[in-house]
């Protein structure tokens, strides 16, 4: 008889380059400075968290709603909502990751949350990356 063997699909990841936001250029080439792989991934993370949905053309929905909750209590309920904002976002605007951990911890001293997010690139024989940041209130 036939035995059907099901593999699950795992994606296969190649190279990433994203343009530097900074728009330097290179001094010998002329060319913009890339970022490539991890750093792409790193960058385009930050991005997806400090978006406020609405800033990009084209796509509302892009970025997360961390902006609403920084402006709340600093306390352990608010790091819980800002985590799961962030997972969210992540999850719907990379692709290229698995998040693996976010902890969110409030800061009293300096009213703030400290952010680390530690997550997988898809694909990759690399060990799980790590991205560190602290969110604070603007106005």
């Amino acid at each position: 008889y036939n035995r059907s063997i099901l593999v699950p699909l795992e994606r296969v990841s190649q190279g990433f380059k994203d343009i530097s936001m900074t728009f330097q250029s290179n001094p010998l080439t002329s060319d913009l400075i890339a970022l490539k792989n991890e750093n792409a991934i790193a960058r385009s993370i930050r991005n997806i968290v400090f978006t406020i949905p609405g800033e990009k053309f084209f796509n509302e929905s892009f970025g997360s709603n961390i902006n609403r909750s920084l402006f709340d209590n600093i306390d352990e309920l608010s790091a819980l909502v800002i985590k799961d904002q962030i997972t969210e976002s992540i999850e719907n605007f990379e692709p290229r990751v698995d998040t693996v951990k976010v902890v969110t911890s409030p800061d009293f001293d300096n009213n703030s949350f400290d952010v680390v997010l530690t997550y997988e690139i898809i694909g990759a024989d690399i060990p799980p990356q790590e991205l560190q940041f602290v969110l604070q209130q603007t106005r």
